[in-house]
């Protein structure tokens, strides 16, 4: 095997850094994950995660975990709503369907993951500071002062990856979209109206070339989005901290006047706002690849969210890196790796021109025309878009 003697370092703890983990543990390698959460106990902020099946349950499946996914996993309807709140669509799970892609909360998938890996696999509090190679090794060094040594490092921490320099140079570019994330941690009493009009499903609502998209968890509180396209630096120029609740609620009240009240109390509603503009790692350019280090799930590949596959390309990667490492029939580790990365810049690029496309057509004229969103046409283009 490629990696036999080997010690595999995987930067970041995220959905596709774990896969990874468990696809190479369960063929006998020695993998430590460096993770800069304190614990496996803190809290994983954004919105719920559907894994698709035909590409990221692939990855579930093979690490042993899709019935476990399934069992943390809820089938969930999707509701297409206009800015008066007036009800245009509704899809619900049926017997066929309800495990194609069902949502799951992110701590819930990080439990299924850490559970399935040996002891002590994850070093937490682990923030990555600097990677060196010296001679044939990689001298790791990280923020709370402790340092490691690795003959093979993944690095899978995230669009905001800072160790992503070690591979490439390439830098994600602003896409033009901003989304503002929001959670209200107790919708039945602080936003009860909001609350009955979303029920349990993703409910989105399109208007003004802006969108609001709400998610259930599974303890009730809502996580919800509001994209629009604006300047990069827009939030210099109107002086916002998200941290500042009173700040975004006016800004909010006035870049959604004309939404149904019924928004503006799910807003005032809100424990928290966090901002995220939107980025794109343009692939056209491939890297020159190495022997001993690689990129993996966002950190190779960072898209915006429109489309709803980002995770699930990142478990492709997961899937297909482990395989070349550890069942593939290559002379060495460059070969492997080389494969990999060229059959992973393939299918991300495409799934990156789908959500392009759907970003596009979010925020476009024709799409507020309708009022809606065809999602399920965008997962059918997803869907042939990944690789065989």
């Amino acid at each position: 095997m490629l990696l036999k003697d080997k010690k595999v370092a995987i930067i970041g703890g995220g959905p596709v850094g774990l896969t990874t983990a468990r696809l190479l543990q369960q063929k006998g390698v020695n993998v430590t994950v460096y993770e800069w959460d304190t614990n496996a106990q803190s809290r994983i902020s954004g919105g719920t995660l559907d894994i698709h099946k035909g590409s990221g349950q692939l990855a579930l499946e093979k690490a042993g975990l899709l019935e476990l996914y399934y069992y943390y996993a809820r089938p969930t309807g999707e509701r297409s709503v206009d800015m008066q709140t007036n009800i245009l669509e509704e899809s619900m799970p049926t017997e066929e369907n309800k495990f194609d892609r069902p949502e799951i909360d992110r701590n819930d998938l990080r439990k299924i993951l850490l559970d399935s890996l040996d002891k002590n696999t994850v070093e937490w509090n682990s923030k990555l500071t600097d990677i060196e190679k010296v001679g044939n090794q990689y001298h790791l060094k990280f923020k709370n002062g402790k340092t490691a040594l690795s003959d093979f490092v993944i690095i899978a921490n995230g669009g905001k990856s800072k160790a992503r320099k070690f591979v490439t140079d390439i830098e994600p570019k602003y896409t033009g979209t901003y989304i503002i994330q929001g959670e209200v941690l107790d919708p039945k009493i602080t936003c009860p109206s909001f609350k009955n009009l979303c029920k349990e499903e993703n409910t989105m609502a399109l208007a003004e070339r802006k969108m609001l998209f709400s998610q259930v968890k599974s303890n009730g509180a809502l996580n919800y989005y509001l994209s629009f396209q604006i300047d990069e630096n827009w939030t210099e120029q109107e002086n916002i901290d998200f941290s500042n609740k009173q700040m975004v609620l006016q800004y909010l009240n006035k870049l959604f006047v004309n939404w149904h009240p019924t928004f503006k109390e799910l807003f005032n509603a809100t424990d928290n706002f966090v901002g995220l503009p939107m980025r794109r790692m343009h692939l056209d350019k491939p890297w020159q690849s190495q022997s001993d280090i690689t990129l993996a799930g966002d950190a190779a590949h960072v898209m915006p969210a429109f489309a709803g596959i980002g995770v699930n390309i990142g478990l492709l990667d997961a899937l297909h890196l482990a395989a070349n490492l550890t069942e593939g029939d290559f002379p060495d580790l460059l070969s492997a790796v080389k494969d990999y990365e060229r059959k992973m810049i393939a299918y991300a690029i495409e799934a990156q021109e789908h959500t392009q496309m759907a970003e596009e057509g979010i925020h476009s004229d024709e799409s507020f025309e309708e009022g809606r969103f065809d999602k399920e046409e965008w997962d059918k283009k997803i869907i042939e878009s990944r690789p065989n």
